[in-house]
């Protein structure tokens, strides 16, 4: 029988925010029917309150090539680069360098662009242009869904019905998508409460730094340029949640917190004005290895919400917009089945089974590696050479020891293959029968 192309599904993306955007554009561009639920859309306008940058490591650059170069080139415009300058990990008390982490060298052996920061609204707006307002349905929170034979039905929370081939959830760590799927679980309390600021001011080194991570017992502080005479900081401290600040108000209460840090600490919190600093309590989940089911599936903080510590969660939502619509595109590109409804889903199915085979391995690893940086970056204690605390290792004075070796390497290699990972790659140590311990160590650090 001779094949026929099949019909390209609908594709109804549950959120708005930079996961349901790019998820939009890369089945746009492949000619995919795409509608976009989203219950706000005053964030991407510029209405709400001000939300910070999102770093954009070279990885997710290249991804937003490939989908678009136009839109890339613009995000590259607009971007600050912080990537042709040192970065890395510091003594919150002294400032001085602990780690100094080279992104330019591997973005150059791999032919990708410089890692960058952008403000966040920018960025969304960007997409949202390309994309066209018209695939975006504003004040349209997807509430709940119902799954038929031959399509999804999305229900919003006034009561409206829209009707597709494929739903994906985009909708963030508090997915209605992922709660109807899997029903509602937790998520997990990192222990910390996290307060951003963004300032007109930068600081003597900006020259020659792009972000530095000052590390401390109990909290952390890290400092990002932005671009544009701005630098954006955020402040990370351990309580419970849901902890109320003092009526003297944050920046009093911050200054107390880090009070005897670093004067670059001190500086960047003392001039933030009072409204420009926000809180908010840090979550994320546990790692779930089934992401999907029928015709659903789930893309981004709706699979698997990351702490901040790495830059890499935004990053590892646009790597799975990009693998999710290849693979789709592969699955629909011909068929040669007589039931038209019995193939689709079959098709779906099949390319969503893929799609989380080739991407849960790879965000596993990040995840993982994300909680281990954050808990790393926040029980160092400068008085003890080898007491308790992740980073004890690398204080000063046993910075030439095999242990601060093997950290500095294992660091600096984590990031190496976190912002350069090539969507293509495949995992042959998976197909041996015997893989040795320094095969497993490998992946893990070094997972291409």
């Amino acid at each position: 029988m001779a094949s026929r192309e099949a019909r390209k599904p609908r594709i109804l993306i549950a959120g708005g925010g930079v996961a349901g955007l790019v998820l939009a554009l890369a089945a746009k561009r492949r000619g995919f029917e795409v509608r976009v639920f989203e219950k706000d859309l005053s964030a991407v306008r510029g209405e709400g309150q001000y939300r910070g940058p999102i770093i954009l490591h070279g990885n997710a650059l290249a991804v937003l090539a490939a989908i678009d170069p136009d839109v890339a080139r613009q995000v590259l415009a607009a971007a600050c680069v912080t990537g042709d300058r040192l970065n890395g990990l510091a003594d919150g008390i002294t400032g001085d360098w602990f780690i100094k982490i080279d992104l330019l060298t591997p973005a150059r052996k791999k032919g990708l662009p410089l890692t960058r920061s952008i403000c966040r609204m920018t960025l969304q707006d960007i997409l949202l242009k390309a994309i066209g307002s018209d695939t975006v349905y504003n004040r349209s929170k997807v509430v709940d869904f119902r799954e038929h034979q031959n399509k999804v039905t999305v229900i919003l929370g006034d009561g409206r019905e829209y009707e597709g081939d494929v739903l994906v959830g985009a909708d963030g760590i508090w997915s209605k998508v992922r709660a109807k799927l899997f029903g509602w679980q937790d998520a997990q309390y990192s222990n910390y409460t996290c307060y951003s600021g963004s300032v007109d001011y930068v600081p003597s080194y900006i020259s020659t730094v792009g972000y530095r991570v000052f590390v401390g017992f109990n909290q952390y502080f890290v400092a990002c340029d932005i671009g544009c005479g701005k630098m954006q900081w955020y402040g990370f401290h351990k309580e419970p949640p849901g902890s109320a600040d003092p009526p003297t108000g944050k920046r009093k209460r911050l200054l107390e917190l880090y009070e005897g840090w670093c004067s670059e600490v001190v500086a960047l919190i003392s001039r933030t004005s009072e409204s420009m600093i926000l809180r908010r309590d840090l979550y994320d989940r546990d790692m779930i290895y089934t992401w999907g089911r029928g015709r659903i599936t789930l893309v981004g903080d709706a699979a698997h919400a990351m702490q901040p510590a790495l830059g890499q969660s935004g990053c590892m939502a646009i790597e799975d917009c990009y693998q999710l619509v290849l693979e789709l595109e592969k699955a629909y590109v011909k068929c040669d089945c007589h039931d038209k409804h019995a193939d689709e889903i079959a098709l779906a199915i099949a390319s969503f089974h893929r799609y989380e085979r080739k991407r849960i391995l790879r965000v596993g690893i990040v995840h993982a590696v994300t909680r281990m940086a954050a808990r790393m970056s926040s029980t160092y204690r400068p008085y003890l050479d080898f007491g308790p605390g992740c980073l004890s290792v690398v204080s000063h004075k046993s910075e030439n020891t095999k242990s601060s070796y093997l950290w500095s390497t294992i660091r600096c290699r984590t990031y190496y293959h976190a912002y350069c990972y090539d969507l293509d790659a495949e995992w042959p140590w998976l197909n041996r029968r015997r893989t040795s311990m320094k095969d497993f160590i490998g992946v893990i650090i070094c997972p291409i």
